[in-house]
């Protein structure tokens, strides 16, 4: 992994398989160890790079919820319907 940027590594399936809450907790305790300084410096290069994983995947997972929450709206002759929820 160390030639490759993280940003082009595919995230792999074992992170993908991860809930949104678990792969937020595995990022939050690689900060806390990485914040200790406490690590080799392979070590922390390996978790730098986990960690960049887990917060892709998390974006990914906010993102699909994201798209997936809908605004109920009235149509102009009174039917109601759904229309993506703009939160901009």
């Amino acid at each position: 992994m160390a030639d490759t940027p993280v940003a082009d590594i595919p995230v792999p399936s074992e992170i993908a398989a991860l809930s949104f809450e678990d792969a937020l907790r595995e990022l939050e305790q690689i900060v806390q160890q990485l914040e200790r300084g406490q690590v080799r410096l392979d070590e922390a290069v390996s978790a730098y790079e986990r960690g960049s994983l887990l917060k892709r995947h998390c974006e990914q997972r906010l993102a699909e919820a994201r798209a997936k929450v809908e605004k109920i709206q009235l149509g102009p002759d009174g039917a109601v319907g759904a229309a993506p929820a703009d939160f901009s």
